[in-house]
């Protein structure tokens, strides 16, 4: 059977044989004592690495993004977020039933929104309206294609933020693609907010976590939100092992997913029933849209799985595609190839 081009997520990454390595001989302890010297290496790198004061080592982007908005919200608090945002399209409606915080979504542009926007809906002072408790961000965006946050709209929106005095948050589960895209340096970006969230399970290979970054005073109520949550965790070092690694090792070589995603879309767009918004295509996530009247995502994405490609539905007629570092450039093409036999089975033509 040929071999399988996954391109649903980068999530679907493998880790590498070096970091199989250095899980088996990782030196570890009970992190909930704070006794897991691999753990506290790791977070002791990332806090360095942001130019924040602590960090805190969680499971998940999900976790890290939720425990972030209960240590800054309060319950009966409004969140405000991006309309297409992860934490408010994809975490199971976390900001409501953890922090008991209300969401208030703006509809951005590429998924950024409009800082004027942001400083209209946050609450004035009135018994009849909650309180505004905090600003998510998203970098790079998800649903918009993995668009990175442009530095200025960010810069605009720290500033209406410290103004309100309001502290703001950033979902940067992708963003070390944020930083490979734009030239833009971790420090920079995250000095822009007050806490960050970052994965290590995407795009950089690791197997398992993300770190929350931020005040000290935040991470120690983030620490006792992901204990609540039964994400305390024990000997982790063998999950912090490998994140060492990636956060050392697996950075630079994003550019290569950036640039087979950027073929894959040019690609793409010049087929029959399908169009791409090239514009969109900054980092490693291609965003098809089908325009063939008669062909639905589902139905695509079911054939295409039938001819060795996995891809994702992103609505009625998107379909989602994700390059990472266990997809090389032959199977890019690969890709491409079959991707072409499947248009060819729904009778699509120029």
């Amino acid at each position: 059977m040929p071999k399988r081009v996954d391109l649903r997520s980068d999530t679907v990454t493998q880790p590498t044989e070096q970091m199989r390595r250095l899980m088996a001989k990782a030196e570890v302890g009970d992190d909930v004592y704070g006794e897991d010297p691999t753990v506290r290496r790791l977070e002791e790198l990332a806090a360095d690495m942001f130019g924040k004061e602590a960090a805190l080592f969680v499971t998940s982007g999900t976790q890290g993004n939720q425990v972030a908005i209960a240590a800054w919200a309060e319950r009966g608090d409004e969140v405000i977020v991006e309309a297409e945002s992860h934490v408010f399209y994809y975490e199971v409606a976390g900001i409501s039933v953890i922090a008991g915080a209300q969401p208030r979504p703006i509809v951005g542009q590429m998924g950024a929104m409009d800082p004027e926007d942001v400083r209209q809906a946050i609450r004035k002072r009135d018994i009849h309206q909650p309180r505004t408790g905090l600003i998510c961000v998203e970098n790079t965006h998800n649903r918009a294609g993995g668009t990175v946050l442009p530095i200025e709209i960010l810069r605009a929106t720290a500033s209406v933020a410290r103004e309100a005095g309001v502290p703001l948050h950033m979902d940067g589960a992708r963003i070390f693609n944020a930083v490979v895209a734009s030239g833009i340096g971790e420090r920079t970006w995250a000095s822009e907010v007050d806490s960050l969230q970052f994965c290590l399970s995407k795009g950089l290979g690791a197997p398992v976590g993300s770190v929350l970054v931020g005040p000290r005073a935040m991470i120690d109520r983030a620490r006792v939100w992901r204990k609540r949550l039964g994400g305390g965790l024990r000997q982790a070092g063998v999950l912090a092992a490998p994140c060492i690694w990636a956060l050392t090792n697996m950075v630079e070589r994003l550019a290569e997913d950036h640039a087979h995603a950027k073929v894959l879309a040019e690609r793409l767009a010049n087929m029959p029933g399908i169009t791409v918004n090239l514009e969109t295509v900054q980092t490693n996530i291609v965003l098809a849209e089908l325009t063939h009247k008669d062909v639905m995502a589902e139905q695509f994405i079911a054939e295409l799985a039938n001819n060795g490609v996995l891809a994702t539905a992103f609505g009625p007629r998107t379909v989602r595609f994700v390059t990472h570092k266990d997809v090389s450039q032959a199977d890019v093409e690969t890709a491409i190839d079959r991707i072409r036999q499947t248009i060819a089975h729904f009778g699509i033509a120029q």
